[in-house]
């Protein structure tokens, strides 16, 4: 077993779904509003190892705040977020930040590549902030052997400026990778890219998924995209509107 399928407390998780989310709502104060704004509202879910699941739902239904909640960038108001039984909200900042760097990839819409490393730096990144000699001296060969699985074996040197739209995505892609998490997140990866790029980056996303035997959720506007992942969730008005499984 990885020491990123261990527990927090360096114990083997709980059988059963590698992700659970429990009647989890969010609500922010609005100062015009005598009642908090319900962005979220008792969304309840699972998700085994290994799944992939689509979010998708219209601009502004939640979505993008549910992921950034299961990546513990924010907290719920009321409800729970379990990955391997665990419970995140009781973890303090320094071991949050430990789990969303080991255990949690993400990808944005836009590459957050910094310009002035190169590819295989950018690729490497996460790995700065792990203390395993192991793993740091076996990253530069992982992140090698990953851009070469997704065509870029021969841009290791090159910078993001001279890469294209869609190369400088499947360069964030590794960039998530590289830790070996088992949580993938994805949020609207292929909605400043052309059909062709999107079309390649999404069916990448679901080879690496099962390649790299990964959990991966993507919140997603692109059926195209959705129709490609084991499951799908529909979001409106921050409550869950339908679940679909894929046959």
């Amino acid at each position: 077993m990885s020491a990123n399928a261990l527990n927090f407390d360096g114990t083997s998780p709980a059988p059963g779904p590698l992700l659970r989310v429990a009647r989890v709502s969010k609500r922010y104060p609005a100062p015009d509003r005598v009642e908090p704004l319900a962005v979220l509202d008792d969304i309840s879910f699972e998700l085994n190892a290994g799944e992939s699941l689509a979010i998708v739902g219209p601009s502004g239904s939640g979505k993008s705040t549910l992921l950034q909640i299961i990546g513990t960038l924010d907290q719920p108001t009321s409800g729970e977020v379990l990955i391997g039984g665990q419970d995140l909200a009781g973890l303090d900042p320094i071991r949050l930040a430990a789990v969303r760097n080991r255990r949690i990839g993400f990808v944005f819409q836009a590459h957050y590549l910094l310009p002035q490393c190169t590819v295989l730096e950018n690729v490497l990144v996460p790995t700065l902030a792990c203390e395993e000699v192991n793993l740091r001296t076996g990253a530069p060969a992982r992140a090698e052997r990953l851009l070469k699985r997704v065509g870029l074996g021969d841009r290791l040197e090159h910078r993001p400026g001279q890469l294209s739209g869609g190369e400088r995505q499947r360069v964030a892609v590794v960039r998530a990778l590289i830790n070996q998490p088992q949580l993938l997140l994805a949020d609207e990866p292929t909605g400043a890219l052309d059909h062709a790029s999107a079309r390649q980056l999404g069916q990448l996303l679901l080879e690496l998924n099962r390649e790299e035997a990964v959990t991966m959720i993507v919140v997603t506007h692109s059926r195209e995209l959705a129709d490609l992942m084991g499951k799908t969730v529909e979001i409106r008005d921050g409550r869950i509107w339908g679940e679909r499984r894929m046959s």
